[in-house]
């Protein structure tokens, strides 16, 4: 089986959660067996290349990528990474006025329309959580039948990681940590430092600065806490960030949300106890071996955290990880995806 696997041309800038995704997909595909290509796009390519194509992320980043796939005739999936708070009601009502805008006026486009398309012209759509699914399905009216749900997935190397590096290299242990972006605002990094600044305790932020009114904001009142210590952004296969999980003592993401958080699964894989936010689909993922959090509530933040700090220790969630999100597991469950849709 021949796939291509692409996503939007900015991944590479933003090192997220996408940009993992894609990339532990397709190195697990090759392990299984799989002539797996990235999408280069400088290189020529026919339909017949490929038994079928699977893009990450359904947004305007992949849009001409989907329909260029469609008028070449070469089928894809798609890994929607599609999440949004408001009601599936008022999605669908978005979307019906994006389709009338589109007979009346063509080139005016709204984001969930993009989303809509892409998802409709795809043979299936790999939602990674039952929330985004349900999203999908009653927002964007997607048919259930052609939604399958994947999740996210981690790599073993972090329930190995050594605390002992990241201890010798900044002097600091069983701390509260934080990994992710200061700056977009859906990371929620303001709200989790002004909790931070009611608990006696040491705590890590480590993260890409996207520099702009709000990570000034952060940068600003992280530097009154005497007990908060800032790294920038550490490269996801660093030792010392696994080291870091390792070292620390409770991993906190209160973002708005997550879908499920991929560096939550790191933490949890290398032992820490996790709170993290309430919305997302993150209950598929961390079921009740975590505490869940309101990230609109600086207290309820804090306090999630101080019943973290509060628990011992155990390797329950680290087991539950290890028999559901590997990225070898995951892979084995979009392989299942491919085959399906190529032989219908």
């Amino acid at each position: 089986m021949k796939i291509l696997l692409g996503g939007y041309s900015s991944l590479g800038l933003i090192h997220g959660g996408p940009a993992v995704q894609l990339m532990q997909t397709y190195l697990e595909l090759k392990k299984l067996g799989v002539e797996a290509e990235l999408l280069d796009p400088y290189k020529r390519y026919t339909a017949s290349d490929f038994d079928l194509a699977h893009i990450f992320a359904a947004n305007i980043g992949t849009y001409h990528l989907a329909k260029n796939l469609q008028e070449y005739h070469l089928p894809f999936v798609v890994s929607s990474i599609f999440y949004t708070q408001h009601s599936t009601p008022y999605i669908k009502r978005l979307c019906s006025i994006a389709q009338m805008f589109q007979r009346l006026h063509k080139g005016i486009w709204m984001t969930y329309g993009i989303t809509q398309e892409i998802c409709s012209l795809a043979r299936r759509v790999l939602p990674n959580t039952t929330d985004e699914r349900n999203i999908i399905e009653h927002g964007l009216g997607i048919p259930s039948q052609k939604l399958s749900v994947v999740p996210n997935g981690v790599e073993p190397r972090f329930e190995y990681g050594d605390p002992t590096l990241f201890k010798k290299k900044y002097g600091i242990e069983n701390f509260i940590l934080n990994v992710g972006h200061i700056g977009p605002r859906r990371k929620n990094i303001l709200n989790l430092i002004r909790a931070l600044k009611h608990i006696n305790h040491p705590a890590v932020i480590i993260g890409k600065i996207t520099h702009g009114a709000y990570a000034e904001q952060c940068l600003a009142e992280a530097k009154e806490n005497k007990n908060l210590f800032l790294i920038h952004g550490l490269e996801n296969n660093s030792e010392v960030l696994a080291s870091a999980y390792a070292a620390s003592n409770v991993f906190a993401l209160p973002s708005l949300f997550e879908t499920p958080g991929i560096a939550a699964l790191e933490a949890g894989l290398a032992g820490a106890k996790i709170v993290i936010t309430s919305f997302g689909g993150t209950k598929d993922y961390f079921e009740n071996f975590a505490e869940y959090t309101d990230p609109h509530s600086v207290s309820a933040i804090q306090q999630g955290i101080e019943k973290a700090l509060n628990k011992k220790k155990d390797f329950a969630l680290k087991e539950h990880i290890k028999r559901n999100f590997l990225w070898n597991s995951v892979a084995k469950k979009t392989l299942e995806v491919y085959k399906n849709v190529t032989q219908q």
